[in-house]
């Protein structure tokens, strides 16, 4: 009998809370989510990187202005240019010259006074 009066208790202070969380008023969902910095996507915002840490993604629309040996090219955009690094596997046979224009997704690549993009994937922009 004891057993039964715990767990009758037991019953309808679980159903009397949840009653109580159901009348609460619904949050309101369009202040819900993400708010803060969204990808870095121009070249200004890479060079001004101060705050963004390294190894930060970016996505960035432009064209390769130059080739500066190696695997390290010039890239530029309305906002400005950087230099980038794609490794020779990265182009996948893809042809490009400094009239193409192309879409290049990496990180952000700070060493000392440098600020660079390394390419992790590069296409031709539509």
């Amino acid at each position: 009998m004891n057993k039964f009066i715990t767990s009758s208790a037991l019953a309808l202070a679980t159903l009397y809370s949840a009653a109580s969380f159901a009348s609460l008023p619904a949050a309101n969902v369009t202040n819900q989510g993400f708010s803060g910095p969204t990808q870095v996507s121009s070249v200004k915002q890479v060079l001004d990187s101060g705050m963004f840490s390294d190894d930060t993604p970016v996505t960035l629309e432009g064209h390769i202005t130059a080739s500066l040996g190696g695997e390290m090219y010039r890239f530029a955009d309305d906002t400005g240019s950087v230099n980038i690094e794609i490794e020779h596997d990265k182009w996948l046979g893809l042809e490009v010259t400094p009239a193409s224009k192309v879409i290049i997704q990496g990180e952000i690549d700070k060493e000392l006074q440098d600020v660079m993009v390394d390419v992790s994937q590069i296409q031709l922009a539509k």
